[in-house]
């Protein structure tokens, strides 16, 4: 009998609050229930922004800048995966493939998205007003009019006063 390969879910991440919400909400749905036997393999994916586009600026002294900004961004990209890896073993989720891309968000995940022929793209939100959201733009917006899957974005709950 031939093994049917398991559909790739990717899940977003940053290091907001919102990210580390949505996953731990998608192993608790669609992978501690099912344990090895989940349908899914999972790829968690974070998109580094770009030393230029983080300092946002091209005048001069910006070239000396760069390193400096670069190793903070990768020190953030550490701990963001490090975090990654502390929540899925600690739900005994261990097959799970950790990627660090360089680039815009939006286009890192929809790209991963094509690379891995996923069925799932999970994101979190972050829950911008429509301001802030036309200001800032949405990854999950954008996502989910351009990736070539499901979409899934995952609002944490409100807390009642």
């Amino acid at each position: 009998m031939a093994t049917a390969e398991k559909q790739v879910m990717i899940v977003g991440i940053d290091d907001s609050e919102h990210s580390v919400y949505a996953l731990e909400w998608t192993l608790d749905h669609f992978f501690v229930p099912f344990g090895p036997s989940s349908p899914f393999k999972l790829v968690v994916v974070h998109s580094k922004p770009t030393p230029a586009s983080a300092v946002g600026l091209a005048g001069p002294g910006a070239a000396e800048v760069l390193p400096y900004v670069d190793a903070d961004l990768k020190r953030i990209a550490a701990r963001v995966v490090e975090k990654a890896k502390e929540k899925c073993t600690s739900k005994s989720v261990n097959d799970v493939v950790y990627e660090v891309v360089e680039g815009d968000a939006r286009n890192v995940l929809c790209e991963a998205v094509e690379k891995h022929h996923a069925s799932i793209l999970v994101v979190g939100s972050h829950g911008y007003g429509a301001i802030k959201r036309a200001v800032l733009g949405s990854v999950s917006d954008y996502c989910s009019h351009h990736a070539h899957c499901s979409v899934m974005i995952v609002k944490r709950p409100k807390i009642k006063h």
